[in-house]
């Protein structure tokens, strides 16, 4: 087996870990031992492994339909869904297009946006905006509109040409020298500066609302989030929100564009939406953008973009009871005490490290930046593999970490229990301990 994102020389020194059986916060090896998993197996894990409502919905699907081609039919699963999110979805947002992971939804919508402005009347819109260090998935479109080395350098001779890319707000090193406190989002005068001399030639500006989380879980003020989505506004740009890793109660809102008060002309929905049960996606838009292209056949005006999974009725049941869920059991309620608890636990326990230089966090999101100089923010040398060498550390102890560089993080389960939290903390500590002394 060929592992995803992974040098598979360094499982010479730690083979795959070959996991039986999961339930709540926890996986559990085929020898028995549990690992809390603290990342939510790559973020999508909403409400624990194995919950009792999603596995009842997917069993009664089961036994009635497991998939239908989604051109031409439709199904009440599909239905409901559609007819459930859209009482959710910022306001706007109409049109529900049915994918089968985050990549393929952002593929969607970059296309989505280029054919609308197109059949709009303007041609010379064509080109991408999106903010440095974001990361919106793997395909070929998807790293295009990313900006991070690591997934795309690679790469660059087969992406799309002429992305324009405008620098992140970066909080802890803040070229303004401020703090989340005293924010005015200066750094929103790059953004300015690019629209006023590219936006009649953009399409649509992509990002990840809050939070960049491949970058390190890297937080910015909803107020910069607001002056984007005005710039749009201003200049006839699309602005698409990625919410794959923020949606569904992550950021301690349904969806991280409410916290700005701000809805986007076309939403990406993955991850979270089927409690990590099962690969799904959807790209929500506006009435306006779908109008642009319902018109006779023979006008040629179709969106002829499918997959062969699209709509798949498990994946929609297994959305709809997580939808039912996080409102009958007041989901985001306790999730938003769990993170002010959390908060408050990864202070006590690293706030006054020497190699801590920032404890971000947002709703559940918790980011630990490891420095090896606290002052000057300076960072430890990549080729020590810091984050890698605590991630090893942290797997004896039973934890699951998985860092992004330097970066701890935890980004766990809503429904994670306190006690499971302070073991995490207690655990993630002395494995930085054991590796940093």
């Amino acid at each position: 087996i060929w592992h995803p994102c992974s040098q598979m020389k360094d499982y010479e020194e730690l083979p795959p870990i070959v996991i039986d059986r999961a339930k709540g916060s926890y996986v559990y090896d085929v020898g028995g031992k549990a690992y809390i998993d603290i990342i939510s197996s790559w973020w999508c894990n909403l409400l624990g492994h194995c919950h009792p409502a999603i596995t009842a919905a997917l069993q009664a699907q089961l036994e009635k339909l497991e998939h239908v081609i989604f051109a031409n039919f439709s199904h009440v699963p599909a239905i409901e869904l559609a007819e459930a999110l859209a009482g959710l979805v910022p306001a706007g947002l109409a049109k529900f297009h049915f994918s089968d992971n985050g990549s393929a939804s952002v593929e969607c919508a970059l296309k989505m946006s280029f054919q609308y402005q197109l059949q709009s009347g303007h041609a010379e819109k064509n080109k991408f905006m999106c903010l440095s260090e974001g990361y919106h998935g793997e395909t070929i479109g998807a790293l295009s509109v990313g900006s991070m080395d690591v997934f795309t350098k690679m790469y660059r001779p087969m992406l799309i040409d002429g992305v324009l890319r405008i620098q992140a707000p970066d909080c802890y090193r803040c070229a303004f020298g401020k703090t989340r406190e005293t924010c005015g989002c200066e750094c929103a005068v790059h953004a300015r500066g690019m629209f006023e001399k590219h936006a009649h030639e953009t399409c649509a500006f992509i990002l990840e609302p809050l939070v960049q989380g491949s970058a390190g879980m890297r937080i910015y003020p909803p107020l910069y989030l607001k002056q984007i989505r005005g710039l749009c506004d201003r200049y006839g740009v699309i602005l698409i929100a990625d919410e794959i890793a923020t949606g569904f109660g992550r950021t301690g809102k349904l969806f991280a564009c409410e916290h700005a008060g701000i809805s986007p002309d076309i939403m990406c929905l993955s991850k979270g939406i089927t409690g990590g049960y099962l690969p799904f996606s959807l790209t929500v838009t506006t009435e306006e953008i779908y109008r642009a292209f319902y018109a006779d056949y023979s006008e040629g005006r179709a969106f002829m973009h499918s997959h062969t999974y699209s709509g798949n009725p498990l994946g929609c049941s297994a959305a709809l009871a997580v939808l039912d869920t996080l409102r009958r059991e007041r989901i985001l309620e306790g999730a938003r005490e769990k993170a002010v608890y959390l908060s408050e636990a990864l202070s006590r326990a690293f706030g006054d490290h020497p190699h801590v230089g920032e404890i971000r966090h947002l709703g559940l999101i918790n980011a630990i930046e490891l420095v090896r100089d606290k002052k000057t923010k300076e960072g430890f040398a990549g080729g020590l593999r810091m984050g890698y060498q605590i991630y090893k550390k942290a797997l004896e102890k039973g934890l699951l970490l998985r860092p992004l560089g330097d970066v701890l993080y935890f980004n766990p389960p809503l429904t994670i229990e306190t006690e499971t939290l302070d073991e995490a903390v207690r655990l993630c500590r002395e494995a930085v301990a054991d590796v940093l002394s």
